[in-house]
Order: structure tokens, then sequence, then C-alpha cells
């Protein structure tokens, strides 16, 4: 569990990381250099999950070795049923991590959302529905492996 006290925030006991993949953790379906290591850190306090559509059909491969649970959703609707497996862990233990336009129910719904602004972009919807925006998933990663970083950019 990653557990942060952010002033005017609230009180944050972060159980689940949820991640989008492509466009968050990949570029054109390839997982991003820096990542693997980032999120076998990470893994060692949180249960990772990577939801996706699995636009280029690379996800288990990219994700092989990877400490994660891996999710392929359905060709419809992928934003509610993202959304949905957010309130099936228990939003209030998660924070989700995104950039597409099918991301921002996710990111609503968490207790804690960053977006990434990376080489794919990042849809306004997306934008507007994280409490953080990072410009590469890296960054995004290391909010959490050093979570005073949360408290400097969130607090009031």
């Amino acid at each position: 569990m990653i557990e942060i006290e952010i002033p005017g925030f609230g009180n944050l006991s972060l159980q689940h990381l949820v991640l989008d993949y492509n466009g968050t953790l990949a570029c054109d379906g390839k997982l991003l250099e820096g990542v693997r290591e980032r999120l076998s850190v990470l893994s060692e306090n949180i249960d990772v999950h990577v939801i996706t559509a699995d636009t280029f059909g690379l996800v288990r491969t990219e994700m092989n070795g990877t400490p994660c649970h891996i999710e392929i959703l359905g060709r419809s609707n992928e934003a509610a049923q993202k959304e949905n497996f957010i309130r099936t862990l228990g939003a209030e233990s998660v924070v989700a991590i995104g950039n597409g336009n099918n991301d921002q129910l996710m990111l609503k719904k968490a207790r804690l959302s960053i977006a990434i602004m990376g080489h794919e972009g990042c849809a306004v919807a997306a934008l507007q529905a994280a409490d953080i925006v990072v410009t590469d998933i890296n960054a995004g990663l290391d909010l959490l492996i050093a979570p005073l970083r949360c408290k400097a950019t969130l607090r009031f």
C-alpha cells in the first residue's frame, strides 16, 4: 500500500495502480523504456493492473515478465469498462494513469488520477479529469515511487 497525507486533498491509502497501455505505458504497442523497472519497484507496495483494448495486440508480449495483472477489454464502450474496473477494485484505493478519451471516466472515478501527455498526446477529457498531469509515464510512476512529490503538487 502507498499512503500519502496531503493537506487539503486528503489522506490516500492506495492499494491498486490501474494503467492504460497504449499512449500511457507504450507507444505504437511497444513498452516505453524505464517502465518495466519502475513497475517492478511499485509492485512491491501496490497491485499493478494494466487495462487495455490492446489495439496493437502486443500487451501480453511486451509486459511479459512484468509483475502485473492484464485486463483486455471488449471492443465497445471501453470508457465504461474501465470505470467499472475501478469501481470493482474499490475506487478509494485506486490510482489511475491514462491519456485517452476512453480513460476519462476511470480518471474521474479513481481516488488519485494522473494524465500522461506523452508521444501519443493526451485527450482534453483525460486532462480535465486528472488530478495531476505529467509529460511522460516515467515521471508519473516516479510520483508514486517518491510519494512526497504528490504531496508537493496537490496540497492546498
